[in-house]
């Protein structure tokens, strides 16, 4: 028989403490949390649910497995804009392309130096305003 360690306790505690005070927050329906806190957040519960898991802490995986739960509540039905899975999905698409345009931006171009002067006159489509040469 395996013998349960202290801190599964102490995490689980933890974990609880966290699923109490989202609680207000799921059950205020004018409650606005922006994407970029839940998602990554809920992803953390997810991935801290497997690791105590495979440690075989398995009362600080459950509690983990209630704050991930928390999190993807919110970020379904608390996030700004539409409600539901859509929030996810949404914010996981707009990740991607903000990650394309950094790379774009990042990395070097081999078209002799159009790809910067490509990606200004974006930019200033995008904003409607332009920068003076002087």
């Amino acid at each position: 028989m395996m013998e349960m360690m202290w801190q599964d306790l102490v995490f689980l505690a933890g974990s609880i403490l966290s699923i109490v005070f989202l609680a207000p927050t799921i059950k205020d329906a004018s409650a606005r949390v922006p994407l970029g806190s839940s998602v990554p957040s809920m992803t953390i519960g997810g991935i801290y649910a497997f690791t105590y898991g495979t440690m075989g802490m398995t009362f600080s995986a459950a509690g983990s497995i209630g704050v991930a739960v928390m999190w993807s509540l919110i970020a379904c039905y608390r996030a700004p804009g539409e409600q539901g899975m859509k929030n996810i999905l949404r914010f996981a698409t707009d990740l991607g392309r903000q990650t394309r345009d950094v790379v774009q931006i990042a990395l070097p171009t081999t078209d002799g130096g159009q790809g910067q002067a490509q990606t200004q006159s974006q930019t200033e489509h995008q904003s409607g305003h332009q920068q003076s040469a002087d």
